[in-house]
């Protein structure tokens, strides 16, 4: 018997340091946090999401389905936060913190600009929606496998907000609005 306990005993504390490392903790998010932030005017835009990867699946039509709201990202909703007004296409937005969503469809998406904070991603209430703009869409030649949101300053107060995944690119300009002020 106190041979059975003592190999016992050995076994467990071998066992222990094992035990006590979490594989969640080791393992990278397929799905990693990702900003996108730029200063337009001295005014800084940022945007916040989780960046997924192709993995070898279907994006444009399948994991992203055409016409149906997406949360343009992964995990946790988009959101944008401006320090001014903003002039997204021809949509006013208002200094603060939004959730960005997208419509895909075959023939072009619109940008969703949404009141509602914090939710999951999967969580869109259309009721809370600032307004919507058309983006220009076109078809990059080599696939980009992991999702990028970038804001691409191109001076006089503007820039260009841009979604890539896979063969697509969809744009719309940003511009400081004119009546904003410094804060």
């Amino acid at each position: 018997m106190p041979r059975t306990l003592a190999i016992a005993s050995i076994m467990l504390s071998a066992a222990l340091p094992l035990l006590a490392q979490s594989p969640q903790a080791e393992r990278k998010p397929l799905s990693p946090p990702a900003k996108a932030e730029a200063s337009i005017d001295g005014r800084r835009i940022t945007i916040s999401y989780s960046a997924p990867s192709i993995r070898e699946r279907k994006i444009m039509g399948g994991l992203v389905p055409f016409d149906q709201v997406w949360r343009t990202g992964a995990n946790a909703a988009t959101t944008l936060t401006t320090q001014a007004d903003l002039r997204i296409g021809d949509l006013h937005v208002p200094r603060g913190t939004y959730t960005l969503y997208t419509l895909p469809r075959a023939n072009g998406w619109t940008l969703i600009v949404n009141r509602q904070t914090g939710q999951w991603g999967t969580q869109y209430d259309a009721s809370q929606d600032l307004g919507r703009v058309e983006m220009k869409v076109r078809q990059i030649p080599t696939p980009l496998e992991t999702f990028e949101i970038a804001i691409v300053p191109g001076g006089n107060k503007k820039g260009v907000l841009k979604l890539t995944w896979e063969t697509t690119e969809a744009s719309v300009p940003v511009a400081i609005d004119s009546n904003a002020q410094p804060q």
